[in-house]
């Protein structure tokens, strides 16, 4: 662990307003945060914060071994932030909003469609009073269309928006991706669009307000099966893991486990062929090129299925790796945590923590490596309300505190 509080970050100097919850939002903030933003991350004193508190099992402890309120989840999401209670219900509540919406470049926020105009801390309200500011609104499906009321949350875009129905085995039911990947991706939407409105801004003096939804992002990211569905008419099926534009891109079974088979290109096919003693199936018409290969992949896949099921997984890979055909493990959470690719590239870091077991919470790293502008670590997920006094003090000074973290 190391002091990074003095590295300048990409967005030094950039103050942020975070009235989001859960993981779509406070994704696109912990990244802004990330790289230098200074985030205040405004919490409902009524239900003690931000939901993810509370979804458990895992939770860092305190020093007597007690849980707190640091679940695994809500640290997922949350580092490089300040923690603020304030209830948005109450004249205070909105007055203390208003006066930090007037101080920050973004605002990003995550209730339903028309919630914050109540309160007078609406984009139309807001963009008002400060036209210059970013305020960015996330929500299940938008600020218009027939479904804009309807709650949205992850699991419900990938059932929406489609990738449920291309993900799982052919002959089981849909299934969902094995993270809020639907939350995320919409995250970083936000994060791209954050940052054009802000490049705009700069240059125009013009801040905007950015509408994006999890089902809209979604759908952006079903990419070639939705291009493939576009352009044939034709709905795209669950192939489990296999690719449906290329063929073999698959996990295969060998003697002791999984491997995974990415094929790339024909010459690839012909080399792959002759590292596993069957160079036939590299010059048979049916498989000598891609489109072939696609038209008759069952026969294919049949044909491959026993010769790489003799093998062990260390021996098919090493003969694909000496042909230079691509090919991997498959790895559980653990194995690609501690792996040595994941150690020297740095993907978990160690955030001091005074107040927890061992004195540090372990995270997973941002993966931006810059060369003049790193990512830096300078706050661990904060405690529910920890930061509430020292920055509400802030408003009385003339501008807000910034990056002097």
């Amino acid at each position: 662990m190391t002091d990074e509080s003095k590295t300048p970050g990409a967005l030094d100097g950039l103050f942020v307003l975070d009235l989001s919850r859960i993981l779509a939002g406070p994704t696109a903030t912990q990244m802004l945060g990330d790289l230098g933003a200074t985030v205040i991350k405004i919490e409902n004193p009524k239900t003690g914060g931000d939901d993810t508190r509370g979804w458990g099992p895992n939770y860092a402890r305190d020093t007597d071994g007690q849980p707190t309120d640091l679940s695994a989840y809500f640290m997922s999401a949350n580092r490089n932030k300040q923690s603020v209670a304030v209830d948005l219900s109450t004249d205070n509540g909105q007055n203390t909003i208003r006066q930090l919406a007037s101080r920050a470049d973004v605002v990003i926020e995550n209730y339903k469609p028309g919630g914050l105009v109540k309160y007078g801390l609406d984009h139309d309200t807001l963009l008002k009073a400060h036209p210059n500011l970013v305020y960015c609104s996330i929500s299940g499906f938008g600020q218009t269309g027939p479904n804009r009321d309807q709650p949205g949350y992850d699991l419900m875009a990938q059932g929406y928006g489609g990738i449920m129905s291309l993900t799982g085995d052919p002959d089981g039911a849909p299934t969902k991706v094995g993270v809020g990947i639907a939350d995320v991706m919409c995250g970083m939407y936000a994060t791209i669009g954050i940052l054009a409105a802000l490049r705009h801004r700069d240059q125009t003096g013009e801040g905007q307000h950015i509408d994006l939804s999890l089902v809209d992002a979604q759908m952006a990211w079903l990419i070639n099966e939705g291009c493939n569905y576009l352009v044939s008419g034709q709905v795209p099926e669950r192939r489990g893991n296999a690719h449906p534009n290329i063929v073999p891109y698959d996990a295969f079974g060998t003697s002791d486990g999984h491997v995974l088979v990415a094929v790339g290109n024909d010459s690839q096919f012909v080399r792959f062929c002759d590292a596993i003693g069957a160079p036939a199936l590299g010059r048979d018409p049916r498989y000598t090129t891609n489109l072939n290969r696609i038209e008759n992949r069952v026969a294919l896949t049949a044909s491959l299925t026993p010769i790489l099921a003799k093998m062990t997984k260390d021996e098919l890979l090493a003969k694909m790796h000496a042909v230079k055909v691509p090919g991997g493990p498959i790895h559980d959470v653990a194995e690609a945590l501690t792996s040595d690719q994941a150690q020297a590239r740095g993907t978990v870091v160690e955030v001091a923590r005074d107040d927890i077991t061992d004195g540090h919470v372990r995270l997973l790293a941002n993966p931006l490596k810059f060369s003049a502008t790193p990512v830096t670590y300078r706050r661990p997920p904060p405690r529910f309300g920890q930061d509430t006094d020292a920055v509400l003090a802030t408003l009385r000074d003339e501008k807000p505190q910034g990056n002097s973290e």
